[in-house]
């Protein structure tokens, strides 16, 4: 037997990709094969845009390659790229970011490792609300810091509120991690609220986290800024995954107080280097115009896609307490049906031969009686989708 680390006690599954093992063989099976007189599975289970990376950024991709820029980057990215997104946050939300603040990454999970990585350590508690992306909650546990959950409801939009984090504050707090618009909910933090939050932990010298990785793809002007507002001492994660459709190409990058620059570079050195060079070359034409509007005209497809599904999931009964204003998840109340949201995505995974997640890989609190849907998939398969599980659920 190989004895492995300890802190993998502390790492749970990733249910969404357990499901999404058991979809893949079921999807391979004779029930979901049309030459059988089956139906094909349809995939509402993973956060992944059907619309892939835009025309401009395959073409530069594929002239990098042919140039042979290939090359280690900066581990702080390119500096084109840097001076890239400095502008994009110019353009679009007004802020005046310095490049020397934003440090590409390998993906927003390598963001956030090296923020855990630089500001967390073992005895430190973190703040982030249920439910909330489980990797989250597993980045800190890795570094032998402890997340603690704060229970939301849909008055808080799934959202923790100031009160909530003044209140669980405590000896060994050092921060909070939030996301807005969110992960599992598509749901943002109002913006008063979310400066209330940054006061509040300041107040408390603390540090906050914000992922931003929805950001761009926001349906509500109410909720359009970003938390780098709210000043120079917010730590904001993004990535190229969601917005600009390059989720293989596996880039991201933050934005940080300045004086957190140089250690975030020595840790992404010693890590790994630096991150794709080829997907950095590539991104510098996510910020062309046709690219930009080609962004704007899915980011509208997207709406259109949760117009449909809200008003269909709620005429079936499964309840979205709170419209999503952002992201491409709907996150649905399942107990009309069934007490057991797991027990609800089998029997939908079964006899409707449509994937969901459970609620149990997001927290506790809504462990049992939601389920998270993504309509990231095209327009049909959603139409799909909800003629089955009508057929499912109403038939029961």
């Amino acid at each position: 037997m190989i004895r492995t680390a300890s802190r993998l006690d502390h790492i749970e599954p990733f249910y969404v990709m357990e499901c999404a093992k058991a979809a893949e063989v079921l999807a391979r099976s004779a029930a979901c094969d049309p030459a059988q007189g089956g139906e094909p599975m349809v995939f509402l289970n993973i956060g992944e845009p059907d619309f892939t990376a835009a025309p401009a950024v395959n073409e530069a991709a594929s002239l990098c390659l042919s140039r042979g820029r290939t090359q280690y980057t900066q581990a702080t990215g390119l500096p084109a790229l840097r001076q890239r997104l400095s502008g994009w946050y110019a353009q679009r939300f007004g802020l005046q970011i310095d490049p020397v603040r934003i440090v590409v990454t390998a993906g927003a999970s390598g963001a956030l490792q090296l923020a855990c990585l630089a500001l967390f350590e073992p005895g430190d508690e973190v703040l982030m609300p249920d439910p909330s992306y489980p990797c989250n909650r597993h980045f800190v546990a890795s570094v032998g810091a402890k997340a603690r959950l704060l229970p939301t409801t849909a008055a808080t939009r799934f959202q923790p509120s100031a009160a909530a984090v003044a209140a669980a504050w405590g000896e060994h707090t050092r921060g909070v991690l939030l996301a807005s618009p969110s992960n599992p909910t598509g749901t943002s933090i109002a913006p008063a609220e979310l400066a209330t939050i940054a006061q509040t932990v300041r107040q408390h010298q603390g540090v906050m986290l914000v992922d931003e990785i929805y950001l761009g793809l926001g349906y509500d002007a109410a909720f359009a800024d970003s938390a780098l507002s709210l000043g120079s001492d917010i730590i904001s994660i993004n990535s190229f995954s969601k917005y600009f459709g390059m989720t293989g190409w596996r880039l991201g990058w933050m934005v940080l107080p300045e004086e957190l620059v140089a250690p975030v570079e020595r840790l992404a050195q010693n890590l790994y280097i630096c991150a794709s060079s080829v997907a950095q070359h590539a991104a510098l034409a996510c910020f062309e115009p046709a690219s930009m509007a080609l962004y704007e005209q899915r980011r509208g497809e997207f709406q259109r896609r949760r117009d449909f599904v809200v008003r269909a999931l709620n005429e079936l009964g499964l309840t979205v307490s709170v419209p999503p204003d952002g992201a491409f998840y709907a996150w649905f109340d399942c107990s009309a049906y069934n007490p057991s949201s797991w027990d609800f995505c089998a029997q939908v995974l079964t006899d409707a031969h449509v994937a969901l997640t459970p609620g149990r890989d997001f927290g506790p609190a809504f462990a049992d009686s939601h389920v998270r849907l993504s309509f990231a998939s095209s327009m049909p398969e959603l139409q799909t989708a909800m003629q089955r599980l009508r057929r499912v659920l109403k038939s029961g």
